[in-house]
């Protein structure tokens, strides 16, 4: 199972102090589970696992076939949700040198449409020059600027390099059912297409066909993950006895650390291959509670590298903040130190560990050095890095993260302050109907 250790956070808040928020953590469950509470419209991530159409798995499983089999490369192209989850999962089962060591069984799955970037496009244009490469097109309107600009460019090479007939073998759109831009798009072209539910927000998204089909292309076991989500599904209903319910455990000290003072939480691993869950974690969680001037701010850092950049301010900086570390219990493959006859190093009292005990006794060497320089410290421990587990790790999250935002006071399926760039982006690039907005801004700018 995974596990949630609080034991390391009681130095610094009472267990009456969680004993007091259970209450309002029930209370939350109740609300998501009844669909009464702030943004129930956005709620339907909730049984995506256990209520997922067996259909739609097999439909999404044979269009990967069809990609893998046709395709080197996959580009899937989306920004936020629409990719976060899917690459978070990959990034998290690959080999750690995924983009120097090709898999031979499974195309190669690059990400576009997330930046702006003239120098990330040309450069991912350029790489894909006679490669035989098809796009999974992840946007719900087809009309945000990174993902367009990025799918407009991809579409056009694909055509070009494959003929127009062949490029609609592998060109796949994932929106909305009737509306919007990308979906009149595949309609008119004829491409195969997913649905995104109408209410499922995009953080909440990798459960359903925006991060199904690119972790399947990718040759990973969706079953599996959908297994593991629902399998946390059950531990963590209303049910489920507070002490057992992982997520109700976590909103509850996390919220309990925030009223104490603790206004940062630092996602903390000490595997390169979750450094995308931390970032899908950062938009679920930054997304969903950062409103109405409250919230946690999410941060994350990769350990044992970023002990040497980050690690001074972790331990002796404003305490303002906490950490949430995710340990991976057994790892896939064995490494011995060897011994050295000279010995230059020093190393040979490590001669014969696993490198993964001398990682995990850093684990436990830093969360001992942290909670002494006054950083509370949540461990969550995962058995292994698999589909079956992602997926219980995920739900845990997604399940913490509402329970987390009702208890926070805050709409957690909302993101209204996400429009604001966007309306000065136009204003700014003339985009007809921002004529008024854009003599606001250039007045501003001037001034």
């Amino acid at each position: 199972m995974i596990k949630i250790d609080i034991s390391q956070i009681l130095k610094f808040i009472g267990k009456d102090d969680i004993k007091a928020l259970e209450p309002e953590i029930q209370e939350s469950i109740l609300k998501l589970e009844n669909g009464n509470g702030a943004g129930n419209d956005f709620i339907g991530w909730m049984n995506l696992a256990s209520k997922t159409d067996a259909g739609l798995i097999d439909a999404i499983e044979d269009t990967a076939k069809i990609l893998r089999e046709n395709c080197e490369v996959v580009v899937v192209a989306g920004i936020g949700g629409s990719y976060l989850g899917s690459r978070a999962v990959i990034e998290a089962l690959s080999n750690s040198l995924a983009q120097l060591v090709q898999d031979k069984n499974n195309p190669q799955i690059l990400f576009a449409g997330h930046n702006i970037s003239e120098d990330y496009l040309y450069e991912l244009t350029e790489y894909l020059k006679g490669k035989r490469f098809g796009v999974i097109n992840i946007s719900k309107s087809g009309t945000t600027t990174e993902t367009a600009l990025a799918f407009r460019l991809l579409k056009k090479q694909c055509e070009d390099q494959r003929g127009k007939a062949d490029a609609r073998k592998v060109i796949v759109a994932i929106t909305d059912a009737k509306r919007g831009a990308a979906r009149v798009c595949a309609d008119k072209e004829g491409y195969r297409s997913f649905i995104i539910p109408d209410n499922v927000g995009g953080r909440f998204s990798v459960l359903t066909p925006v991060g199904l089909l690119p972790i399947a292309v990718a040759g990973f076991n969706i079953r599996e993950l959908i297994k593991g989500a629902a399998e946390m599904e059950a531990r963590t209903t209303s049910k489920v006895a507070f002490a057992d319910n992982p997520a109700a455990v976590y909103a509850a000290s996390r919220n309990a650390l925030y009223r104490s003072g603790k206004k940062i939480e630092i996602l903390v691993n000490f595997q390169p291959k979750l450094h995308y869950l931390s970032e899908w974690w950062k938009q679920l969680y930054g997304e969903s509670e950062g409103k109405d001037g409250k919230g946690i701010f999410p941060a994350s850092v990769d350990f044992s590298t970023d002990l040497h950049s980050m690690g001074q301010w972790i331990q002796e900086g404003e305490r303002t903040i906490f950490e949430t570390v995710i340990s991976v219990d057994k790892v896939q493959h064995k490494v011995l130190v060897p011994s050295d006859d000279e010995n230059l190093d020093g190393l040979n009292f490590l001669a014969g560990k696993r490198v993964d005990q001398v990682n995990k006794m850093a684990e436990l060497g830093t969360q001992l050095a942290h909670v002494d320089g006054g950083v509370p410290n949540i461990r969550i421990t995962v058995p292994e890095l698999s589909e079956y587990w992602i997926g219980q790790l995920i739900y845990m999250f997604e399940k913490g993260c509402g329970i987390s935002g009702y208890v926070l006071g805050v709409n957690p399926f909302n993101q209204p302050g996400v429009e604001a760039y966007k309306k000065n982006m136009f204003a700014l690039l003339n985009k007809p109907g921002y004529e008024e907005e854009s003599k606001k801004i250039l007045s501003r700018i001037n001034k």
